[in-house]
């Protein structure tokens, strides 16, 4: 044990460095006053550490026969998944959705979901890690959907601990990679499926996690590969507002949200 303690000693204080330096970037490039001068990078699936952090979640948990995995793929190791616009690597989340009930809990009443997140941020000298993205507009997400009804899943602190903040992942062109952008204002508040008001804006200084869940209940497999999550406010990236659709997000009343 004690010959891991320096590395581990290394480990913390080369984290809190990263968060200096970053602090004192905002700072000197006058950030907070001009905007950012670019993209910030929030998490990216490019070893198969980054995928190993990740937890996944799925009915299984409390009894439900859905199942969920999050493999790490790479294009040098697998060629037949290299195309022209396929990153180098990234992350494929599949399973197979089961509406099925467990025989032996009978205070179940509904299953049929999975779903993943990043992993929770290791402390520095300033305390729990959180992303700050209140100098950015967008959430962009590169990712290739089989087009099933996604949502991506937003984490912050909160009064209570089992909010999240919740969009539809609207993809436009399924089995193609795509960037998709979705305004950090444009999240709703829920809590435990259920839409939570009044709304509260999302707290954008202090974001904890990002994920992507499946809760359309439709059974069958399921499969969407992710490269990178990042903040931005790069109009360029941004592509045609989809329409408005009715979600499967509803408030207490029963009534579907509408994007």
């Amino acid at each position: 044990m004690r010959v891991t303690q320096p590395f581990l000693a290394k480990s913390f204080l080369a984290r809190s460095l990263d968060e200096l330096k970053r602090r004192s970037s905002i700072a000197w490039n006058l950030d907070a006053v001009k905007g950012p001068s670019g993209p910030r990078e929030l998490y990216d699936f490019s070893s198969t550490d980054s995928i190993n952090n990740c937890i996944i979640m799925s009915d299984a948990l409390i009894g439900g026969a859905s199942s969920s995995q999050l493999d790490f793929i790479s294009a040098s190791s697998s060629p037949s998944v290299q195309t022209s616009t396929s990153p180098t690597s990234f992350a494929r989340f599949h399973g197979c959705i089961s509406t099925s009930l467990p025989s032996d809990r009978l205070t179940i009443q509904r299953t049929g979901y999975a779903a993943f997140r990043t992993p929770d941020q290791p402390p520095t000298v300033f305390g729990r890690s959180v992303w700050d993205i209140d100098p950015y507009a967008y959430l962009a997400l590169r990712v290739k959907s089989d087009g099933r009804a996604y949502y991506v899943n937003v984490q912050t602190e909160s009064v209570e601990p089992t909010d999240l903040h919740q969009h539809r992942l609207f993809s436009k062109r399924p089995g193609q990679w795509e960037t998709v952008l979705i305004r950090w204002n444009d999240f709703v508040r829920t809590n435990h499926g259920f839409v939570v008001e009044p709304q509260t804006e999302i707290l954008r200084q202090k974001v904890h996690s990002v994920g992507i869940g499946l809760t359309d209940r439709v059974e069958g497999p399921f499969e969407l590969c992710i490269e990178r999550v990042w903040a931005t406010n790069g109009l360029e990236e941004r592509g045609k507002e989809p329409e408005s659709q009715d979600g499967e997000l509803k408030n207490k009343k029963g009534e579907k949200i509408q994007w």
